[in-house]
Formats: structure tokens, sequence, C-alpha cells
């Protein structure tokens, strides 16, 4: 069937690719099917994907690929992010069926999977005579692959085989060149697994080729905040301990664990989310301005966050954290099942799903604010935000104003939908006493600008097709946060979670670990 032309990119679209071969590990798994696939066919609607861009699925599944484009129709069919983005036209979605190929391999079995895998990347593109590719391949493309095409490899596989299929790769003569390889998160449970597992990976791939992702970092509204904070001037002056009062970062989940209880009661909370999502956002809320907007001068600025964290041990830990586990009950008008009650679920599980914690940035920018990190499941809505409070003013002269008002507040939310609002104090109209009222001032991102905001996988996808590191995670700003982390799970050993109820807003320590400063939860008004 002869290729249709590529769509034109939008204004204002992230740019288009480079010619690749993006070949994904688990090609047939929950996250290729719900996020990889969705993002890269939004990717081909908008015109990113280079003509000759292959997408090549690897998995145990012995299938080809007429059977694997047909799984992949019917699941980018009723994906959430795609129905959001309006009708994908029938010839963009058979240009993009068209890309995907399968080739079966089991790690254990291999049989002749590597070498049919071999072939298919050596071999150039079957693509109609005419199209346009073969100029653009041989013209635009990284070194390593046919044509100079770039090639990716993205592990969408449990962390434990992220060095074996390195490994693999290499011994197949498929790592060379500038071929670069996606490690998805967790990045082991620990400092001693992420460095086990970072030193397999680098033996093949060096710290150059090697992006870890973080999905978080891809959403709009994370890369709006450093716009906010190092493209106006305003904010800048104030942006530390003396007119900021303390922050807070919130990711919360009305789902529980579900089917991924498997998973999930090996990491618990504090790996699955705070170890990496929660603190990668305290990083670009807390760094220093870095010289540019380099890809390893934002990487050094957040890596310097991480290791200015006042280490949290023993009691400390018990004292500045908190850690719940939800139990069975209703929420939303419907019985739900508990933590240790779902499929599969240990029914002495001590694991964690709901996380609070009260962390210092030991600086002189920061000495003195805390940063409140939370995240749960079975929560009452769904939403994650960053709230920076600043400070009361020193002296109030309104009538009223010292005992009913609230503090400014800048509140960035990035899910579910993508808005900063700055929470000011103004009078309230008409005429008599001057009565004061909170008023917002709002920047919604898809009222002010008519352009589909990519989802956080489409941003990320054409990064690494790209070659840029930027938004991706380096070896030492993962084993910085585990060195942080580690204590605090240490200091869990032996204790069981606080059961707290479905539909709330978490276990009573949480709250309790703001109330003793005299400070509540912003329980993110915008979501209700």
């Amino acid at each position: 069937m002869p290729a249709s032309a590529p769509a034109t990119p939008p204004p204002g679209a992230a740019r288009s690719a480079a010619p690749t071969d993006l070949v994904v590990f688990g090609g047939t798994g929950d996250l290729a099917m719900r996020k990889l696939l969705p993002a890269l066919l939004l990717c081909e609607k908008d015109g990113r994907l280079a003509p000759t861009t292959r997408i090549v699925a690897v998995s145990r599944d012995g299938i080809g690929d007429a059977d694997y484009r047909g799984k992949a129709e019917a699941a980018v069919a009723d994906n959430p992010s795609v129905l959001r983005a309006g009708a994908v036209p029938a010839p963009v979605l058979r240009r993009f069926l068209d890309r995907l190929h399968h080739v079966p391999l089991d790690l254990d079995d291999p049989g002749d999977g590597w070498d049919r895998l071999h072939a298919l990347l050596e071999a150039a593109p079957d693509y109609p005579a005419g199209d346009g590719a073969a100029g653009e391949a041989a013209a635009d493309g990284a070194p390593g692959a046919p044509g100079g095409r770039g090639r990716v490899y993205y592990l969408a596989m449990p962390p434990m085989l992220f060095g074996r299929i390195c490994a693999d790769l290499e011994a197949h003569g498929l790592a060379g060149g500038e071929s670069r390889v996606v490690l998805e998160k967790p990045l082991g449970r620990d400092l001693e697994s992420a460095r086990e597992i970072n030193d397999a990976v680098g033996a093949v791939f060096s710290e150059r080729r090697t992006f870890r992702i973080d999905h978080y970092l891809g959403k709009e509204t994370v890369q709006n905040l450093l716009a906010l904070r190092f493209a106006n001037m305003f904010l800048e002056p104030v942006w530390n301990s003396r007119w900021i009062d303390h922050v807070q970062i919130t990711a919360a989940e009305t789902v529980g664990v579900g089917t991924r209880h498997g998973y999930y009661d090996r990491s618990g909370a504090m790996r699955d989310m705070v170890q990496n999502h929660l603190l990668q956002l305290l990083c670009l809320i807390a760094m220093e301005p870095p010289s540019s907007f380099d890809r390893e001068a934002v990487r050094d600025e957040k890596v310097k966050v991480l290791q200015s964290l006042a280490p949290l041990a023993g009691d400390g830990a018990l004292h500045n954290t908190a850690r719940g586990q939800y139990r069975a009950g209703t929420q939303g008008g419907r019985e739900v099942t508990g933590y240790t009650g779902e499929p599969g679920a240990d029914g002495a599980s001590s694991t964690e799903t709901f996380v609070a914690l009260e962390a210092a940035v030991a600086n002189w920018r920061w000495a003195g604010v805390p940063f409140y990190l939370r995240t749960g499941k079975r929560m009452a809505r769904r939403y994650s935000e960053i709230v920076v409070q600043f400070r009361d003013v020193p002296h109030p002269i309104f009538p009223g104003q010292g005992t009913a008002h609230a503090p400014n507040r800048l509140v960035i939310r990035l899910q579910p939908e993508e808005t900063i609002r700055l929470h000011m104090l103004a009078k309230e109209p008409g005429a008599g006493e001057l009565r004061l009222r909170p008023a917002p001032l709002e920047l919604s991102l898809s009222d002010s600008f008519a352009v589909r905001s990519p989802d956080a996988y489409e941003r990320l996808l054409m990064d690494v097709m790209n070659g840029d590191p930027t938004l991706f995670m380096r070896r030492d700003e993962v084993e910085a946060a585990w060195r942080w982390v580690d204590p605090i799970i240490g200091a869990w050993q032996g204790t069981d979670p606080e059961p707290y109820a479905p539909g709330g807003t978490g276990p009573r320590g949480a709250h309790d670990l703001l109330a003793r400063s005299g400070r509540a939860w912003h329980e993110g008004e915008m979501n209700r």
C-alpha cells in the first residue's frame, strides 16, 4: 500500500524526529499498548514521525506483523489520549500501522529471534519508490544503521532484565554506532540494585546513549515550570526562604492497585512514586538557575538539589514521614476492596500505598522551608499539583485581614488539567466596608494556546529519537535519589502502615505531619 504524505506539524508542535528504528522490548505489554503506541500514533497524526521510521515490537508472543497490527489498532481505538486528541483520519492510521512490525523472541529460549531482529533492522525500510523516503534516510539521521538511521531500544520490561537485554544486543551486533537505550522506572529497589543495573547497562551503552525515562518530566506543565521560573523576572527575587513559607507536591490517584499487585507489593508508594516522580518535581522547584537550557546544565542543577537534601534516617525518618495502606470501604458510591484483598495479594502485607513526608533542602536559598511530598492510591480525587505557599504579609492593615484570609499561593496543576494559578487577595466589589477575598490569576494552557499539548510520552519519545537527554535522568541523579530514600525505607522496617479509608485524603498521620507546624494540605480545589 503506498505511503500517504505525512501531515504537516501544527504550529508550536515539537520538532519532528530523525528517521529511526524504534525497537520496543515488551511490545505487547501493558505499557506499550496503553502509552507508547497511542503516543506514537499522535506523533504520526501531527506529522512528527519521519516517513522511514519503523516501530518494531519484540515479545514472546508468537504472532506476525498482521496480527500485531490488529492488536495495536484495537489498543489505540479506545485509548483516552487518542480520543481526547480527536478523530484520527483513516490514511493516518493506515500509515501508522504500516510502520509496525513484530519479532517473536523469548529471552530464555530465543531460537532464531535475535537473527530475525538483526535481519529486519539491517534491511532498508520497505517503502514504495518515489515517496522521498530513501533520500531523507540518507540525509537526516544518526550513524550506525542503514542509511544513517537512528536506532532506539525501549526496554518496557522488568529492570532485572535490562543488563541481560543490553548484553544480548551487543552479542548479536545490534548495540553499535549511535544506538540508544531507554530504561523505564523503577531503576532497581535500592541504591545497590540501581548501581548493578547501571553498571550492566553501562558496559554496553555509554551514559550519553542511555535515557532513563520519567514521564512526569514530559508533561507540558512541568516544562512550563522551567519557563515560569527562568523566563520571568518577577518570580526569581521571591523564590527563596525569605518569601516562601513551604512547598507541597501531591500526586493522588483514585484507583487501587488492581491486577498490578505482584509488581506493587515489591515496590510500594515510596519506590513507585516518591523516589522518581516526586523528587524530580522537587528538583525543578528547588534547583538554581542553570547557565543555559543545556542538556547537562539542567541536569547538573537537579543533582545538586538531591545532594542537598537533609538526610532522614532512624527516628528522624519516622518523625518526618507518614505511611498508609488503603482498606476496604465505599468510594464513589460503590464498595471497593482493600489493598490486602486485591487479586494475588498477601493478606499480611505491610507495603504502603500512601506516603507523606517532610523534606528539607539544606542550602542558603531554602534553609528553613519545608517541602511536603504526598502520594497515595484510593484518594478522593485524581490530581497532581505543586503548591508554592508564600509567607503572610508582615503587617495587616485591612479590616479582618489578620484572621480571615489565605496567604498567596502559586498552584501548578499537572493533571487532570494543565493549569497555573496564582491565588491573590483583591477587594470585593461594592460600596461600603472594604472586604478582601481570594481572586486567582489563571493560565490555562488549553485555553491560552490553540495547540494541543503533547502527551508526556509523545514529547519524550521525540526527544530520545533526536538524542536530546535534557528531560531524562542521569545516572548520578538516580543514585542520589536512592541514597536519600534508602534510609527512610530502612527506618520503616518492622512497622505497619496506618490504615486509611478509600475516597478520603489519606491517613491521620499525614495531616498531623503538617498540623504540628500550623499548616494543612492544599486539597486541590480546581478538581472538585
